[in-house]
């Protein structure tokens, strides 16, 4: 099975959820067995909740996307700017989620 590899950060406290670890590379399949298409960020986000995330899955998703209050960058760009979930996945894509939601 062909593979992509997606490098994905997590900041601003999110990595809290992930066992405390900004910085993961994702192996993902090349195409998504479930649509027989290119994987979307979309996929990638289901992939971190079932694979990665370790507690509080609402901190993170909400209504299948993350949730409001995370930035999503895709190679430093927002991703509102490359389709949010459906920008199609490429090799070494780096993907960084960032909460802007802070308590105090």
């Amino acid at each position: 099975m062909t593979t992509i590899s997606v490098k994905v950060e997590f900041s601003g406290g999110l990595e809290l959820l992930f066992s405390n670890q900004r910085a993961h590379t994702v192996q993902l399949p090349a195409i998504n067995s479930a649509t027989s298409k290119e994987p979307n960020l979309q996929y990638l986000i289901e992939h971190l909740r079932d694979n990665l995330l370790k507690e509080r899955v609402e901190l993170f998703v909400e209504n299948e996307t993350v949730r409001p209050g995370i930035l999503v960058l895709v190679n430093d760009t927002d991703w509102e700017l490359e389709g949010e979930g459906e920008y199609v996945l490429k090799n070494n894509d780096e993907i960084v989620f960032i909460s802007t939601l802070h308590g105090g």
